[in-house]
């Protein structure tokens, strides 16, 4: 991508000016809003509650184990020399343990456990014991090459690691009161000002993280060093020609979005916070216009960002593919910290506008309704072939989401000078200091399903403040009352309904948000979203599950006449609000030996839509969020075939034995979004793969789509193949065969004499070296 370096020559004085007398800027609180901590925040709802119980009861005893049996963490035991062993697993796997330890002692402040806590103390006992005695701690160099520190700041994620460890520890020293892990990090934090810094090293890490959470570090200390630590490491960056890790040209003239999501996200968020304590607004101008890019250009419907899988990020403007996004979990968690950020720097109502929709479609996407499940990339679409894993050998995205989770609290509320903010809607509890008074505020809602918020504000003695009410962008015709009377619902100019009076114990403020069903439309240059609509209802977008509808989804279209109505399901993927309505679906049709043929017809047929979050809960299966408006370009499903009916069996299996037969068409041979069989890794043998019926069928051909990966894999089509049929307990070859082809792209079609059997099969002969495998196997009537 082509980054312009043309500026006004008023920015590039600024730029000048801010370079200039960035050392003298002050680390002192600038922005509006305070966020409330989620530690004072107790959710009383049916949706984020849950939630909470099951991160605290499932997910982080899950992620502690998997950290404990792959390595992780046994890895402090053998740096700190407790036992004898190897390192084991990525250089970066520090990260992970400390992200859990994070999450779990954010659970513990939501809800005291003796059995955790004490599991936490010995932990870290471990990174205490695994901390050399200058501080430095890093399990893989300490045990693999304890003379390369720092050899590396591009690729071996030092600093990184860092970074997770201090904002652990801030969590921990927040959610205990106890210094040990503070300590350990303030131990770490002091080395690396020793090595970095003005007058000393200058290098900036290949992935950014250790800028936020030094920020954090100074706000939990004091120290003015680990801040001008911080604010070094985002100067500094911008002159390697790194576009991959926002290393190409300084923030402040950044105008443009690019690279790999993550970094971005974990970038940006630190200079939001540097932005918030120094007052520079030419580092605030250059966050707002690379927001613009984002959400503008770059964002997904569902809040996720970083539609490639080559870089994990960025592409060019209104490249959004659906099928392929990656939208990877972790870059939607730094998206709602990063909006966050420029929501308390600006207290500005579209910010928190991205924070909702992520939160509430693209992050919790991330994690199964169980606990222990995870994505770690989010596409927009599924031949039911993706679903979430319990673990990941990179697993950034489940020990992300863990801590993640237990800090949705502390987006909900944010005071002022003088006011209060509601940013966030759902059924909970806080009490906030206003002028040393405090302040109750209640809310009564069933939101994201309701937009019914009765907001209770119970100051212990009559004050005079200002509520900040936010109505939502998705909202249209919100109405509001104070006690009982309505009052003008209009916001001002930053999305906010303000409201100041003198309150008193037994204030109410009452919200009505309507939730009508929306078909929203993508910018026409979303080549992928063409003639194609997606579904939201409040904050919620939906999505189209084959479990729910008659076990396709490709095949359907949604006519702008179509009617939709939502219904709430209470015993649904733990209590969701449905769409339900008639669509409109392509009949399928043959065109293997046709280049031309009428148009297909189209049938109506019932719809259910559900939440994005949840899918990929139940049966696997297809999914689809953009449904085409019309059938020409809905998916047209092939005839089912006898095969459908049969029961695979194969002589060995890598992959899915029920692809061979499940009825989806590849776009090629080497099509990865659908499902396929292998004999991976099986290399020149003879190997079969069998259908077989519950009575005897007349069969006289087959047609078979071969999986072939030539340029990114070990399986080719067969060097020669045929197929039999069983004649009681013998296999014999099939008769009078038609050529066996072996093209790739394409449907291989064989005929013979009729044979009536309970059993055929595909007998194959791979090639010297090399796998195969099947997309598809039909057997026409």
């Amino acid at each position: 991508m082509i980054h312009s370096r043309n500026f006004s020559l008023s920015t590039v004085i600024l730029v000048a000016l801010a370079a200039l007398f960035s050392c003298q800027l002050a680390a002192e609180p600038r922005a509006p809003l305070t966020a409330v901590p989620f530690t004072d925040v107790k959710f009383t709802d049916n949706f984020w509650a849950p939630r909470m119980e099951v991160n605290r009861t499932v997910t982080v005893p899950h992620c502690l184990k998997e950290c404990e049996i792959t390595g992780r963490i046994p890895n402090f035991d053998v740096a700190g020399g407790l036992v004898k062993g190897k390192f084991r697993g990525i250089y970066f796997n520090d990260s992970d343990v400390y992200k859990v330890v994070e999450g779990a002692a954010c659970a513990l402040g939501l809800h005291p456990d003796p059995e955790l806590d004490a599991r936490l103390d010995k932990l870290i006992a471990k990174f205490a014991a695994a901390q050399q005695d200058d501080g430095y701690l890093s399990t893989y160099y300490t045990i693999v090459e304890p003379d390369k520190r720092w050899t590396d700041l591009a690729s071996r994620h030092e600093l990184y690691c860092a970074g997770h460890l201090f904002e652990a520890a801030v969590a921990h020293y927040r959610a205990t009161g106890k210094r040990s892990l503070l300590n350990v990090a303030i131990r770490y934090a002091d080395y690396i000002d020793s090595i970095f810094g003005e007058g000393r090293r200058v290098g900036v890490p290949g992935h950014e993280e250790i800028e936020l959470a030094l920020v954090k570090l100074y706000d939990v200390t004091g120290e003015k060093k680990y801040f001008d630590l911080a604010k070094f490491f985002i100067d500094k960056r911008g002159h390697n020609n790194r576009e991959y890790s926002q290393d190409h040209i300084p923030v402040r003239e950044q105008s443009e979005i690019v690279g790999h999501a993550v970094r971005a996200m974990y970038f940006y968020s630190g200079a939001a916070d540097v932005a918030a304590r120094t007052g520079d607004e030419v580092l605030s101008a250059a966050m707002e216009r690379i927001w613009r890019d984002v959400t503008q250009r770059k964002m997904y419907i569902t809040g996720g960002i970083g539609p490639s899988a080559r870089n994990e990020g960025f592409t060019v403007p209104y490249d959004l593919p659906n099928d392929s996004a990656y939208a990877e979990t972790c870059a939607a968690i730094g998206m709602a910290l990063w909006n966050h950020r420029l929501l308390l720097l600006h207290g500005d109502a579209k910010y928190a506008d991205v924070l909702e929709r992520v939160l509430y479609n693209g992050s919790i996407s991330g994690v199964s309704l169980k606990g222990a499940k995870f994505f770690y990339t989010n596409p927009l679409a599924s031949r039911g072939r993706h679903h979430r894993q319990s673990w990941y050998g990179c697993a950034c995205c489940p020990t992300n989401i863990v801590r993640f989770i237990p800090q949705v609290g502390g987006y909900l509320y944010a005071t002022s000078a003088g006011g209060v903010w509601v940013n966030l809607y759902a059924g909970s509890r806080v009490t906030v200091s206003l002028d040393g008074k405090k302040v109750e505020l209640v809310q009564e809602t069933r939101y994201p399903w309701s937009g019914a918020v009765d907001l209770a504000v119970n100051p212990t003695t009559p004050i005079v403040f200002q509520v900040n009410v936010r109505i939502p962008g998705w909202c249209e015709g919100a109405t509001a009352k104070l006690n009982g009377r309505a009052i003008d619902a209009a916001p001002a100019k930053n999305g906010y309904l303000r409201i100041s009076r003198r309150w008193r114990r037994g204030d109410k403020v009452s919200l009505d948000l309507p939730m009508p069903i929306r078909r929203i439309a993508a910018n026409p240059k979303v080549a992928a979203d063409v003639g194609r609509v997606a579904l939201q209802r409040g904050p919620i977008v939906y999505c189209l599950e084959s479990v729910d509808n008659g076990g396709s989804v490709r095949d359907i279209a949604l006519p702008q006449n179509a009617k939709l109505e939502s219904h709430f399901e209470p015993d649904l993927l733990g209590g969701v609000t449905v769409l339900r309505g008639t669509a409109v679906r392509r009949k399928p049709v043959e065109w293997s030996d046709v280049l031309y043929q009428p148009v297909p017809s189209e049938e109506d047929t019932s719809i259910v839509a559900v939440p994005y979050y949840a899918w990929d809960n139940r049966e696997a299966g297809e999914m689809l969020v953009w449904l085409p408006e019309t059938t020409a370009i809905a998916e047209s499903k092939a005839p089912p075939t006898l095969a459908r009916r049969g029961q695979p069996a194969a002589s060995f299996l890598h992959d899915n034995l029920r692809a061979i037969n499940d009825g989806l068409a590849p776009l090629s041979s080497d099509d990865l979004s659908v499902p396929r069989f292998s004999w991976w890794d099986h290399k020149g043998t003879r190997e079969w793969a069998s259908l077989t019926f519950k009575t005897p069928q007349r069969i006289s051909r087959a047609e078979v789509y071969w999986f072939d990966d030539t340029g990114h894999g070990g399986c080719r089509v067969p060097k020669s193949w045929e197929m039999q049929w069983l004649d009681g307990e013998t296999w014999r070859p099939v008769t009078d065969a038609s050529p066996y082809a072996t093209a790739k792209h394409t449907f291989n079609r064989v005929t013979f004499d009729t044979v009536k059997t309970k059993s055929v099969r595909i007998l194959v002969q791979l090639h010297e070296g090399m796998s195969g495998g099947i997309l598809e196997w039909r057997l026409p009537k």
